[in-house]
């Protein structure tokens, strides 16, 4: 059953995509919130945010891969947002299964 998503903009993609990765494993940590919330404003960083929060894993992936479609990324976009999407995963020194599955789920998704 198809969603019906409304397109972002690349940074509000960005931001929804980071919420997801820093929500990997289950635990959003005030460190990977804090390392999100100044890459934007801080009314679209709740407009994202609330809407990350009502969402089901599937959902999200769904939505991402719905905007990813309609965004046209260079390759150095995509370098910046899997480094960053590295950084949340890495906050707390560990990379875990989870965030691991999920790197790869949106691996396939980005490219």
């Amino acid at each position: 059953m198809a969603i019906n998503t409304k397109l972002w903009t690349k940074k509000e993609l960005q931001i929804y995509i980071l919420l997801l990765c820093a929500n990997a494993d289950s635990n959003e940590t005030e460190e990977e919130i804090a390392m999100i919330r100044p890459k934007v404003d801080e009314a679209t960083f709740e407009k994202i945010y609330k809407e990350f929060s009502n969402d089901s894993e599937k959902d999200a992936l769904d939505k991402i891969d719905e905007n990813i479609q309609h965004q046209e990324y260079t390759n150095q976009e995509l370098g910046d947002l899997r480094r960053e999407m590295y950084e949340i995963f890495f906050a707390d020194c560990k990379f875990k299964q989870m965030e691991r599955n999920l790197d790869r789920i949106l691996d396939n998704i980005i490219y």
